[in-house]
C-alpha cells in the first residue's frame, strides 16, 4: 500500500513538473513573440493610442482571434493569438491610465499620421463608435465605461476644435 501511494505521488509530481516545464516554454515563446512585435511594428508607432489601434486591428471581431501573418510564419497561430491578446490588454491598460490631457495629446499625435484633419477623424470615430473596437474582450464593465467615457470626452473636444490642456504663453 505504501509503495502504491509513493508511486502515485511520484507520477503526480512528474506530471506537475511536465506542466511547469511546458508553461515555462510557452511563456518564453510568448515573450519572444511580444518582443518581435514590439521591436518590428509597435516601436515604429509614435503614440500609445496608435499601438492600441494597431493591435486591436489584428483581432478578427467574428472569431475574437488575433492574426499576424508575419509572426505566424515564425510561431504557431495559437501562440501568436495568446501573445497579441496579452499585448492588447497591456496597451489598453496603459491608455486607460492616461490623464485626459495626455490622452488628447496621444490621440492628436496618432491623428497627425492620418491624411485628414483631426477634427474630422474625431467626428468619424464618434459617429461610428470606432473607439469601442479598441476594447479587449472581457474588460470589466467599470473599466469599459471609464475608457469609453474618457475617449468620448476627448474626441468631442478634438471634433469641436478645442483642447484640454493649457499651452504656456
Amino acid at each position: 500500500m505504501l509503495t502504491l501511494i509513493a508511486t502515485q505521488r511520484t507520477i503526480a509530481f512528474n506530471d506537475l513538473m511536465a506542466v511547469a516545464v511546458e508553461t515555462l516554454e510557452r511563456f518564453a515563446q510568448y515573450k519572444c513573440i511580444i518582443e518581435d512585435c514590439a521591436s518590428r511594428w509597435l516601436a515604429e508607432l509614435d503614440s500609445d493610442v496608435g499601438r492600441l489601434v494597431y493591435v486591436s486591428m489584428l483581432r478578427d471581431v467574428s472569431s475574437a482571434r488575433y492574426y499576424h501573418p508575419a509572426l505566424e510564419a515564425i510561431y504557431s497561430p495559437s501562440a501568436v493569438h495568446q501573445a497579441l491578446l496579452y499585448c492588447h490588454e497591456e496597451l489598453f491598460e496603459k491608455v486607460l491610465g492616461h490623464s485626459l490631457e495626455l490622452l488628447e495629446g496621444d490621440l492628436r499625435m496618432y491623428f497627425a499620421g492620418i491624411d485628414a484633419p483631426p477634427d474630422e477623424i474625431a467626428a468619424r470615430w464618434l459617429e461610428l463608435d470606432f473607439f469601442q473596437m479598441l476594447l479587449p474582450l472581457g474588460v470589466p464593465s467599470y473599466l469599459r465605461t471609464l475608457f469609453l467615457s474618457n475617449m468620448a470626452v476627448v474626441l468631442k473636444l478634438i471634433a469641436a476644435g478645442r483642447v484640454t490642456r493649457q499651452t504656456a504663453a
